[in-house]
């Protein structure tokens, strides 16, 4: 009881010493928790969105995917005779036939997409019983022609459409126009999907182009008859069928949609608590240098503790019970900053078009147990060798000294499990760079990354001499005496402005390396546009490119001539007799110049022969494949070819790696019109010294499709940089937080320095120190600890990243790019960080009472 007080007691009294650290733990908790909530709310969201809009059972096509597009654009379909048939199953209230395709592209009548723009579906389809379980019409009436339309509230508000506004539907089998008489509001939280009605007839006619079918029959259950019941009977009633079925209950569809967001929710959730982790490991330090510092200037108190018979396990417990308070208060509040995050998150996504409701939001029981348990033990185990080191004080040595004495032999042991570390790291991270393939390297990448950062944690406090010195001589010795003395108590304590430093190192060590990797993904794949594209002009979108822009693409005026690509997926047999998935690659014979590709063996041109491909040189080698070898191909939706192989591309590029290549009229004799995809993209190249018009006339030619773009080099290599800048920015983002709890170390270490420094600061003043002296001498200190920890953070991202980059190369981004504006402007961007971090030590170290601070014991 007596060291639950006195821990009780040290935590109050030094409350604003702790301050910082429990903020520490607060932003690492929070980040954890408001992942948690936040992906929780999302699945909660779709859950009901899917269970409400699924009926009691569901009959469709067993070839149809919840999550992917058909290959010929159009939904796989069923015939509507089957619906009699499921009306016959016992236990049957009524069974009818739905239209849905998201292979669609809905515009307005200004030309304008009207729909989602965060990357959730547009969904059309014809009206049904079955739709009035989520939603309701709230003005107008159900499209009852084909020349009628409903939409969905949302999408209304979003593009301000109302009732008459026209509508322009491009699907793959053709564009119409109906006008809207209808607004359907969702019972439920709809995640962002644009949903546009039409009559059954225009649906099918339509969508699906052909009358007479429906992508899937709904079946409402009679009363007291269960799902699973009613799926035995409708299988049974429909068993013989010439149609491939699948049958499913509402839950068993509501699963299986869930399963594909459930996918791409969790990538989210643990890219997010990756971050969290690292800000966790940052706060690590935090709490480290707190405690220590506080035990440093506790001596006194703790030997006198020791003398009156306190022991060493009871002074080691004190601590720890300070600890756990601390970790109990962060984590306390990092439990209820998190739910605000999550809900910070869900009125982002909001604003971007994912419409999340606060009503959804899904705390769940685990999610606080989480936090709280994280967080303390992660804060007392920080606090673990600082209140060992406590313990081991003793009641003399104490009560001489008002500092606790280095451990010389600890050092220089901890030092030399560093050098292990570190140089076990370099080891690794040189294995990884001479790897034969990519996925051999990964792994020694990895542990390279991790045992070099533990070690260069490690031999911190050892760097800090000699690196500190170096910055000092560069930085500070300008500033005479006060830059002077900024150095000798940056050096003053190495292991704190080690531990400080390493902070500020993790975050921005990982910022280097994804800028090395990013930089170079760019410049490898700007070379190889160079090298390898003769197309002047690349069109594409998120939609495959439709008949009818294909059509407006070839009578573009001032073409010399234009391309189609597809890719198809298909069954390859090998001659040795191995059949493995895979995409073939269906072009004109013009790609060969649109697209240069090295052969190893053959003639490209050959490969667009008849009855003739080409493979990559990965393929062949795997199965001994040469020229003029036969591999059978069974195209999907089609019959299977005996191909010969023509040519053997090499697979050593960046582009277009490992396909294999055929004429679109040899796809044509094997995949039926029906079956047939559109094309994936499209290239077109113009005549000599039209290149200007044409790119003018071909963006004109495309103007009534929006969802398709029209790129000349200069633009896809813009995209290619804009991509991979924005997934930077993104990275860089959560990166913040475990950067925001390093400056919160700085400014921690500094605070607690002052406090350390008190007498010390009183007599400087004394002696004729001013107080613009005594600011700006901490500024400097709190400057060269920033930029020691930036120089070993951004040396060990550039080593980490040039590794990462050999890699890289094995897959044909062989260009290494560091970028060295980004890399100076995060040393300079680092200096500030320290400047900043000293605006509130240097202050209070200004305002301090000479005399008082002289008379501090």
């Amino acid at each position: 009881m007596t060291v639950f007080k006195t821990s009780r007691r040290n935590f109050f009294a030094h409350k604003g010493r702790m301050a910082l650290s429990a903020v520490a733990v607060m932003l690492s908790v929070a980040f954890v928790c408001g992942t948690l909530v936040f992906t929780d709310t999302m699945n909660t969201t779709f859950d009901k969105l899917f269970a409400t809009t699924s009926s009691d059972v569901t009959v469709s096509p067993k070839a149809a995917s919840t999550d992917d597009t058909p290959q010929s654009g159009r939904p796989e379909s069923l015939p509507a005779s089957l619906i009699d048939r499921t009306e016959k199953a016992d236990g049957v209230k009524s069974a009818e036939g739905a239209v849905s395709s998201m292979n669609v592209t809905v515009v307005n009548s200004d030309n304008k997409n009207v729909g989602a723009s965060n990357g959730a579906p547009t969904i059309a389809g014809n009206w049904t019983k079955n739709d009035l379980r989520s939603m309701e019409i709230t003005s107008g009436h159900a499209p009852r022609g084909p020349t009628e339309a409903m939409v969905d509230a949302d999408t209304a508000d979003k593009h301000h459409l109302k009732m008459g506004d026209e509508l322009r539907t491009i699907a793959v089998t053709g564009d119409f126009k109906a006008k809207i008489v209808g607004i359907a509001t969702f019972k439920v939280t709809n995640p962002g999907a644009a949903i546009v009605y039409y009559d059954t007839a225009t649906a099918q006619r339509e969508l699906l182009g052909s009358t007479g079918r429906f992508t899937q029959i709904n079946v409402t259950a009679a009363a007291g008859v269960t799902h699973t019941q009613l799926k035995a009977n409708v299988s049974t009633v429909l068993t013989g069928s010439d149609e491939a079925l699948k049958v499913q209950t509402q839950k068993e569809l509501s699963d299986e949609n869930q399963e594909g967001i459930g996918e791409f929710m969790n990538v989210i959730k643990y890219a997010m608590l990756g971050f969290a982790g690292i800000a966790f490991l940052v706060g690590i330090f935090l709490i480290i240098n707190t405690f220590s510092m506080l035990v440093a200037q506790r001596t006194r108190e703790i030997g006198l503790m020791r003398a009156i018979g306190s022991s060493r396990k009871q002074v080691n417990r004190s601590v720890l019970v300070e600890a756990l308070f601390l970790g109990i208060v962060g984590s306390v509040l990092g439990v209820a900053a998190g739910v605000g995050i999550a809900i910070g998150l869900m009125k982002l996504m909001s604003a971007a078009g994912m419409h999340l409701s606060t009503a959804d939001l899904t705390v769940k029981t685990v999610t606080p147990v989480i936090g709280l348990v994280l967080g303390v033990v992660v804060t007392v185990l920080a606090a673990y060798l600082p209140a060992r080191r406590a313990g081991k004080v003793s009641p003399m040595a104490a009560l001489r000294d008002a500092g606790t004495p280095a451990d010389g032999k600890a050092g220089w042991i901890r030092g030399l499990i560093g050098l292990v570390l570190t140089g076990s790291g370099v080891a690794a991270l040189f294995t990884a760079a001479g790897a034969d393939k990519a996925s051999d390297g990964a792994l020694m990448l990895g542990a390279g990354v991790v045992l070099s950062l533990i070690g260069f944690v490690i031999i911190g406090p050892l760097l800090a001499g000699g690196v500190v010195r170096a910055l000092s001589v560069v930085l500070l010795r300008a500033f005479g005496p006060v830059g002077r003395l900024a150095e000798r108590n940056a050096l003053r304590n190495p292991r704190r402005t080690g531990a400080t430093g390493a902070a500020l190192m993790i975050g921005l060590a990982l910022v280097a390396c994804l800028s090395v990797v990013g930089s170079s993904m760019v410049a490898s794949a700007t070379e190889e546009l160079d090298k390898s594209v003769g197309t002047d002009f690349i069109i594409e979108g998120n939609q495959r490119i439709v008949p009818q822009a294909q059509k407006a693409i070839e009578d573009t005026p001032g073409m010399a001539h234009v391309t189609s690509y597809k890719m198809v997926e298909a069954k390859l047999t090998s001659p040795d007799g191995k059949t493995e998935d895979g995409d073939v690659t269906a072009a004109d014979p013009t790609y060969a110049s649109d697209l240069r590709r090295e052969t190893i063996a053959g003639d490209l041109s050959a490969a667009y022969g008849k009855n003739a491909m080409s493979v990559g040189s990965l393929y062949a080698k795997k199965h001994g494949v040469q020229v003029g070898d036969t591999v059978t191909v069974a195209f999907k939706g089609g019959q299977s070819a005996k191909l010969k192989v023509a040519a053997i591309t090499d697979d050593d590029t960046a582009l277009d790696k490992g396909s294999r290549y055929l004429n679109v009229t040899t796809l044509e004799q094997y995949v039926p019109a029906d079956k047939m995809p559109p094309n994936d993209m499209m290239f077109a190249t113009a005549k000599d010294g039209q290149e200007k018009t044409a790119y003018t006339a071909l963006k004109k030619s495309l103007d009534p499709y929006p969802q398709y773009q029209v790129r000349d080099q200069t633009d896809y290599k813009q995209q290619l940089k804009d991509q991979i800048g924005q997934l930077l920015n993104m990275v860089y983002g959560l990166l913040a937080l475990a950067i925001i709890v390093a400056v919160l170390g700085v400014v921690n270490t500094l605070a607690l320095s002052v406090v350390e420094r008190t007498r010390e600061i009183g007599l400087m003043r004394a002696i004729g120190l001013s107080r613009r002296q005594m600011r700006r001498m901490i500024r400097l200190e709190s400057v060269v600890i920033a930029l020691f920890g930036a120089l070993l953070g951004l040396g060990l991202g550039m080593g980490w990243g040039a590794t990462a980059h050999r890699l890289l190369a094995l897959e044909g981004l062989k260009v290494l790019d560091i970028p060295w504006p980004t890399i100076i402007g995060v040393f300079i961007g680092s200096a500030f960080v320290g400047l900043f971090a000293a605006l509130v030590p240097a202050f209070r170290a200004g305002r301090m009472n000479v005399l008082n601070a002289i008379a501090t014991d």
